[in-house]
């Protein structure tokens, strides 16, 4: 077994592209996610927003062990319904991300809510042994500038070892592909939009990116919902200094859609 980076203090954040259930079985995407995992110092706890829990007010998962994950799919082979991931009591960070937030955002316990595919899928990946307690945290908003304040109070986090994580995927525009096969050609739309945002992620344009629905080209058939693009904003905003260019670490297509990903100091 390889053995991980030791604990540190400070983590990065992440904003990753989660895929679907299939994602398990894709040596290539789940290699980059696992390879990636394996550069990260060890996470002494996980915060997951998903594009798959849209929900105001501001709500957190369960957080007791053996919570039943949320198999929010369909269509898919029936052994993905069957997967598990099983983590530690994740009580403490809930607490503590509740006192984070202020009176204008209250925060609501669901107690009875597991993990939804945006979260267990790319982490089961990048943290098989499920020994690392996981608190997922509802999108109260699509609004940039109120997502990037929600990661601003939660930036904090990373000094204590939290791993802050935005999951979506950069292009999702599902019902225009033509094709569902994981090495299907990527459409004009999804090219254009993940060269537009690649190239203001570089610059650390997040005016530009924040302007999305007038300035992306692709739009709307990149996102003709744009949750799985928004978490990106909770990522930026736990970042040191939102403007200062992060690193993206994984490029490429899966089904034609964008699975650009990136990380910040």
């Amino acid at each position: 077994m390889t053995e991980r980076p030791s604990t540190t203090d400070r983590m990065p954040a992440l904003y990753i592209g989660h895929g679907a259930p299939p994602l398990l079985d894709d040596p290539v995407w789940s290699g980059q996610l696992k390879a990636w995992a394996a550069d990260l110092p060890r996470p002494k706890a996980i915060l997951i927003v998903s594009a798959h829990w849209e929900s105001a007010p501001l709500m957190l998962s369960a957080t007791a062990p053996g919570t039943p994950l949320i198999y929010d799919f369909g269509g898919f082979a029936p052994r993905y319904y069957d997967e598990r991931y099983e983590t530690p009591d994740a009580s403490a960070l809930a607490a503590r991300v509740a006192a984070m937030m202020p009176d204008t955002e209250p925060v609501h316990q669901h107690a009875t809510r597991g993990l939804d595919h945006g979260a267990w899928v790319p982490l089961k990946i990048m943290y098989p042994e499920g020994d690392i307690p996981v608190l997922q945290m509802s999108m109260p908003t699509h609004d940039p500038g109120r997502l990037l304040e929600i990661g601003r109070r939660l930036r904090p986090l990373r000094d204590e070892g939290v791993l802050v994580i935005g999951s979506g995927f950069l292009t999702h525009g599902l019902p225009f592909l033509k094709e569902f096969r994981i090495e299907a050609t990527a459409p004009g739309w999804s090219k254009d939009f993940d060269a537009w945002a690649g190239e203001a992620l570089a610059r650390g344009d997040v005016d530009t990116l924040a302007s999305y629905r007038d300035l992306a080209p692709g739009m709307p058939y990149a996102h003709p919902t744009v949750e799985h693009y928004t978490p990106l904003f909770v990522t930026l905003g736990a970042a040191t200094d939102p403007t200062v260019p992060g690193e993206q670490r994984i490029e490429g297509y899966w089904m034609g859609l964008s699975k650009r990903s990136l990380q910040v100091a």
